[in-house]
């Protein structure tokens, strides 16, 4: 949860309504949690009737969302104007007009998605000035597993890093499915408090003993015989280890043990932030750091880029079953 988001639900929530929003950006969980909050909880369900209007951009004319925000509420202290897909709507920044003299009993709320909506408009500058202003930044892959461990406090279901980091792997950085992908586990475990492993591997379906995760671990910890177990396995089960996330899997893991030799020495803490990671991860990372030298780690994130061309169809003719194969032949030799 972003400061920016925090702040805006809690001042509605305190029923300290401004006269407009204008919320955009690429990420469509807040957008999509700020959304609903207009649709649900600023008016009583009894209210809604006459005095929620839902309109879309590429349906109506700045006109209609004007005379809309223009009308006076029915039976209720306010109304709610909801513009979706702002981005799509003609003429938009004739918007302004509007949003230098709001009405006083409309709550408008402007859902820019997909895109910013550009900064220098007049009506962002009104925006700003009259009400409130929100950017859904799209998260960085290397921030999901903090933001995991941050929702799970959030609604009260305790989750590790270790499955954060897996969750993330696997998963991505899709907000809206992480979130339903937890939330389908506590469902289906309403009594329990954490999420573990084996509540991963029952309800989301990923493995706790094959996981992508756990992969280049296995490489760069010389455990041969859990490579070849884990190699055997994803060549069985190709669709349980895409090759494109395989290779981002790998990429993420020697590009901290590259980083993690420039760290040696450093406070944990401060080395722990500089990798974007935990304390006990951290010392995971600083010891196959040690195990496998600079010029090793430098090798195979080479061959990471030839491979990761591979994965997407470049210049391959090899099936994933193939291409896995001989990636970690020459990954081994790299290392050896």
């Amino acid at each position: 949860m972003t400061a920016e988001f925090k702040k805006l639900i809690q001042s509605l929530q305190s029923k300290q309504y401004a006269p407009v929003y204008l919320i955009d950006g690429e990420e469509p969980y807040y957008l999509d949690q700020i959304t609903e909050y207009f649709e649900d909880q600023i008016l009583q369900p009894s209210e809604k009737d006459f005095n929620l209007m839902v309109l879309y951009g590429k349906e109506v004319s700045w006109a209609d969302v004007v005379n809309a925000c223009r009308r006076f509420p029915m039976f209720a202290e306010r109304q709610v104007v909801i513009l979706k897909e702002a981005s799509q709507l003609k003429d938009f920044g004739e918007l302004a007009g509007y949003i230098e003299k709001p009405s006083p009993s409309t709550v408008f709320l402007i859902e820019h998605r997909f895109k910013k909506a550009d900064g220098r408009s007049k009506v962002v500058k009104l925006a700003k000035e009259k009400g409130f202003y929100f950017t859904s930044e799209k998260i960085r892959d290397e921030q999901v597993p903090g933001w995991i461990n941050q929702y799970g406090d959030q609604i009260g279901f305790k989750i590790g890093h270790r499955e954060s980091e897996i969750l993330a792997t696997y998963l991505g950085n899709d907000l809206q499915k992480i979130a339903n992908e937890i939330q389908k586990v506590r469902i289906n475990v309403p009594e329990d408090k954490e999420l573990t492993a084996q509540l991963i591997q029952k309800y989301i379906g990923i493995s706790r003993d094959y996981n992508i995760f756990e992969f280049p671990e296995a490489l760069t910890s010389g455990n041969k015989e859990k490579l070849y177990r884990m190699l055997s396995y994803f060549i069985s089960n190709p669709k349980s280890a895409p090759m494109p996330l395989v290779v981002g899997a790998f990429y993420t893991h020697f590009n901290r043990m590259y980083q993690a030799q420039f760290l040696q020495g450093k406070p944990e803490k401060e080395a722990a932030a500089a990798l974007g990671t935990y304390p006990s991860r951290l010392r995971e990372i600083m010891a196959a750091a040690q195990r496998c030298p600079l010029p090793k780690v430098e090798r195979c994130l080479m061959l990471l880029a030839k491979y990761s061309t591979y994965a997407v169809g470049i210049d391959n003719l090899t099936d994933d079953s193939e291409l896995l194969k001989e990636m970690i032949g020459k990954m081994e030799l790299a290392l050896s």
